[in-house]
């Protein structure tokens, strides 16, 4: 696939932009008055194309990955991130999870980045799973799933320690690798589902941990209601809603409009859908206006065709 890369990460930005003025406004709200299009302002008052930590510490991770796989040093660029505002829109931290900035103080004062995540039940928002789509490139080509799992547990754990953020950030990393790969979104889902239930059994995972999966892996999360997808931050939540806007569009824009306009946590619903929406569909399908308005639009071209060159050859 053509320009897979760009179009996942300009997929993440995008989304990540869209939802990012319409932060923390309800579902009723943006049924009323929905995004259509990149706005200003809004909750964050950032100029249009603005996006947030959520594709900051996806280019993190891409950038970091140009250079081969370093755990570390991803770590490292997400404390210049904190410290210095390296990959911010404008050069200064706006938005920050709770669990990600404790986990980031953390390996300020030294920590390593094997030890830096938050690992209890309550740190289950969606802040690893909001970066974690750059894994899907690298790990593309890994037959050995429990290695495969063994990273993104190990990138997920800079900051999102518990079995549940890690379990969720695998199955979209499974998915987007099933897209990268030219299945069509069925056949990707379903071998998702497959995969992951089979693994978890093999590996005598906590059932109950993986019965909250029940409703992507056992069921078909397309076919539930809008009313039953919840958008807050919650992982598991995003992690259903950004399947769910995917499985039920037919266009970038439409799965993305789908996922900002369910309010809440907007700009990380559409981030996680922009993501799989921009391999699956190409870059070509993302609107030329709202990568026209995308802040650092060159600077986030050059670590694709990087990270594209180094994984994609």
């Amino acid at each position: 696939m053509e320009n897979v890369v760009k179009a996942g990460i300009f997929g993440v930005c995008i989304g990540d932009a869209l939802g990012v003025p319409v932060e923390f406004k309800s579902r009723e709200t943006l049924k009323s008055f929905p995004v259509v299009t990149m706005q200003e302002f809004g909750s964050w008052n950032q100029p249009k194309g603005t996006w947030s930590d959520d594709s900051s510490l996806t280019l993190c991770i891409a950038e970091e990955l140009t250079k081969g796989y370093d755990l570390e040093k991803i770590g490292q660029s997400f404390v210049k991130w904190v410290k210095y505002g390296h990959w911010t829109a404008h050069g200064k931290l706006f938005d920050i999870g709770g669990t990600t900035r404790h986990s980031i103080a953390r390996l300020i004062k030294g920590e390593s980045a094997r030890f830096s995540g938050n690992i209890f039940e309550e740190d289950n928002g969606n802040g690893s799973l909001m970066r974690t789509l750059p894994l899907a490139f690298y790990l593309k080509d890994e037959e050995n799933i429990e290695k495969l799992y063994q990273i993104v547990k190990e990138v997920s754990s800079i900051t999102h320690g518990h079995f549940r953020s890690v379990f969720a950030c695998f199955i979209y990393v499974i998915f987007a690798i099933e897209l990268i790969k030219g299945k069509n979104k069925r056949e990707a889902y379903y071998y998702t589902q497959k995969l992951a239930l089979e693994f978890a059994e093999i590996q005598g995972f906590n059932p109950k941990e993986i019965q909250l999966f029940d409703r992507i892996l056992k069921n078909d999360i397309s076919d539930y209601h809008e009313d039953t997808i919840s958008s807050d931050g919650y992982v598991l939540h995003s992690l259903e809603a950004s399947l769910w806007c995917f499985l039920n569009s037919e266009s970038y824009s439409e799965a993305v409009l789908k996922a900002v306009n369910l309010g809440e946590d907007t700009d990380t619903t559409g981030a996680i859908t922009g993501g799989i929406a921009g391999i699956y569909y190409g870059f070509e399908n993302i609107p030329e206006e709202w990568v026209d308005v995308l802040v650092r639009k060159e600077d986030i071209e050059n670590v694709c065709i990087k990270l594209e060159d180094k994984l994609m050859k």
